[in-house]
C-alpha cells in the first residue's frame, strides 16, 4: 500500500497548490491514500467548511489538525460530523471532535491518530500517555497505524517516534512548516520524519508575508499576519507499506514547486 502524507496546507495559496498537485501525484505515483494536515487551510489558521471541502476535492482522504483547529468558529458546526477529520487526541475530556479515525481502504483499515506536543505549545494532556491509551483502544481494529504529531521541538517529535517505534507504522511531525531531511525507518520498523513541511507560498516566512514577520522581529510590536501569495511549495512523504508486515516500509520525501 502506498500512503502519501502531506504537510500543513497554508491559506489560499496552499489550497490551490494542493488541488493542483495532489491529483497528479495520486495518478503518477499510484497513491492509494492521502493524509493531509489542514489546520492552517483557512486564512492561515483553522478550518472553514469551504476550506475543508477544497481539501477533500483535491484528493484528501483523511485530514488532521493541531493547535489552530479551533481558530475559526465555523469548525464547531461540522467537527463532530466529519468521519475523517481529526483533532489532537490529548485535548481534555469533553472537547469536540475525535482524536483518531479508522479509514477503510480495500481490505485494510488505516488508523490515523493525531496528537499535539507540549514543548512551547498549549498545555494539553500528556501525548505519550494518550498514545498508549489510543493504541489500546484500537487494538485489533487497524492493519496500519499512522500518527500525525503536531509539535514544535525536534526532541519531542523524535522522542515520540522512538516511543512508538514498532507499535505504529508511520509517525510524522507537523507544525513547523519546514521539511526536515531525516526521513528514515527506525530500528523497530516505523517510518519516521520530524516534520513534513508545508503546502504554502514559497516566498514567505512559514506562509506569512515576509515583510510583516521581519517588522515584528525588528520592532517587537504586534502585527497582523497576512498570508503570502504566489507559487507554493508542496511538501510531503510517500510511504510504501505492507499491511501484513511481510516487508519493510520505505519512505520518500517529496518537495515540489507549484507552476503558476
Amino acid at each position: 500500500m502506498r500512503i502519501m502524507l502531506v504537510g500543513d496546507v497554508v491559506g489560499r495559496a496552499g489550497r490551490r497548490a494542493f488541488r493542483a498537485i495532489t491529483p497528479k501525484l495520486r495518478r503518477d505515483r499510484a497513491i492509494d491514500v492521502v493524509i493531509v494536515n489542514g489546520e492552517n487551510s483557512a486564512g492561515g489558521k483553522g478550518f472553514t467548511r469551504k476550506a475543508l471541502d477544497e481539501l477533500y476535492a483535491g484528493g484528501a482522504d483523511v485530514v488532521t489538525s493541531g493547535n489552530h483547529v479551533w481558530d475559526k468558529k465555523d469548525v464547531f458546526a461540522f467537527v463532530d460530523e466529519e468521519p475523517f477529520l481529526v483533532r489532537p487526541a490529548n485535548y481534555p475530556e469533553g472537547a469536540p471532535g475525535k482524536g483518531y479515525c479508522i479509514f477503510p481502504f480495500k481490505a485494510a483499515n488505516i488508523a490515523v491518530l493525531n496528537l499535539s506536543g507540549r514543548s512551547f505549545m498549549p498545555a494539553l494532556d500528556c501525548p505519550f500517555q494518550k498514545a498508549d491509551e489510543m493504541l489500546a483502544e484500537i487494538e485489533g481494529q487497524a492493519d496500519i497505524i499512522v500518527l500525525d504529531f503536531h509539535a514544535e521541538t525536534t526532541s519531542e517529535k523524535l522522542a515520540m517516534g522512538h516511543y512508538l517505534d514498532g507499535r505504529a507504522d508511520i509517525v510524522v511531525g507537523t507544525h513547523t512548516h519546514v521539511q526536515t531531511a531525516d526521513a528514515q525507518i527506525l530500528p523497530g520498523g516505523t517510518a519516521y520524519i520530524t516534520d513534513l513541511g508545508m503546502v504554502g507560498p514559497h516566498d514567505s516566512i512559514l506562509g506569512v508575508c515576509t515583510e510583516i514577520v521581519i517588522r515584528k522581529f525588528r520592532t517587537g510590536m504586534p502585527v497582523r499576519f497576512e498570508m503570502a501569495e504566489g507559487a507554493a511549495d508542496y511538501a510531503a512523504v510517500i510511504v510504501d507499506i505492507d499491511p501484513d508486515g511481510r516487508r519493510t516500509a520505505t519512505m520518500e520525501r517529496i518537495l515540489l514547486r507549484e507552476e503558476v
